[in-house]
């Protein structure tokens, strides 16, 4: 199952799709009347795929619509908490990371790093991103595998920890590298508005399979930069949830975002920072593309 955010007539309306996204049918023409997505997760139970694919099957065929005509939002478009992140969860982007500043990023990390942050209003897909002139003068991007937990958890292990998850999502981490640098913390290198683009949509896990086994790639105007797997994550998605949960509530709507691979700006020889013009594309394996324009 996926479930999207669209803009229709001004007014922000959940869309479920069972055919892979080819088209779908408004959350209340199948009898749910949630707010948005977040309200939707709350209140989501394990039978909801199952019940879902029922009510579609009987839905109104004249009531389909068709995504690719859609004005696509962020699939949360406000999320509940601020974003939490992983940091250098890959190794090859823990090594351009070093070399881009050791200060920064060097060291010995025998511990899986947390950063967060916050979203005010998530990105679409193809929404135009400033490029923050006179602020940010190095401007990058991270495909990034997003996880959006279903239900509460605290304390959860890691072999339950993926039965909390909702779906997963394609997130691209935009990041201001000379103000990450500069204030020795991410927080604010990471949080200016629009630095969290999101989409297309969550997938649901039984479309998924195994989550640490999808192709992972970034590509600006073309040019393919990042091009990895999952699998070669350093902290697991289960492993991330039982650890942050050990010691905190995380709450339904939740999203985490796992790390990035190497080929981001500031790993290339010298670093290639994103323009005005440029376009970024993420793309996730069974989930889809994200993009975004860099304006002025």
């Amino acid at each position: 199952m996926r479930f999207y955010t669209a803009m229709i007539r001004n007014k922000e309306n959940i869309i479920i799709s069972a055919d892979g996204g080819r088209k779908g049918y408004r959350a209340s023409d199948l009898g749910l009347e949630h707010k948005d997505m977040n309200e939707l997760i709350i209140n989501a139970d394990g039978s909801l795929t199952d019940n879902l694919a029922e009510r579609i099957d009987k839905a109104d065929q004249n009531k389909a619509l068709l995504i690719a005509d859609l004005k696509l939002c962020a699939p949360i478009p406000r999320p509940r908490q601020d974003v939490i992140c992983l940091g250098i969860n890959y190794d090859e982007h823990a090594v351009e990371a070093g070399r881009f500043s050791d200060e920064a990023f060097g060291g010995e990390r025998p511990f899986t790093i947390y950063f967060s942050k916050r979203v005010s209003l998530a990105g679409a897909p193809g929404d135009v991103l400033p490029s923050y002139k006179g602020l940010v003068d190095s401007l990058d991007y991270e495909s990034e595998l997003g996880v959006v937990l279903g239900r509460d958890v605290k304390g959860i292990s890691e072999n339950d920890a993926l039965k909390a998850v909702f779906g997963y999502t394609v997130i691209n981490d935009i990041s201001a590298r000379n103000l990450q640098t500069r204030h020795k913390q991410w927080y604010l290198g990471k949080s200016l508005d629009g630095f969290t683009p999101m989409g297309p949509c969550i997938v649901t896990p039984d479309e998924i399979g195994d989550v640490h086994d999808l192709n992972i790639r970034s590509y600006v105007n073309g040019e393919i930069r990042q091009n990895s797997n999952t699998r070669y994550m350093i902290q697991t998605v289960e492993g991330a949830i039982a650890e942050l949960s050990a010691g905190m509530t995380l709450q339904a709507g939740t999203i985490i975002a796992t790390g990035t691979p190497a080929g981001v700006g500031m790993g290339m020889k010298p670093p290639c920072f994103l323009k005005t013009g440029d376009e970024v594309v993420c793309e996730i394996e069974k989930i889809g593309q994200l993009r975004t324009k860099i304006g002025e």
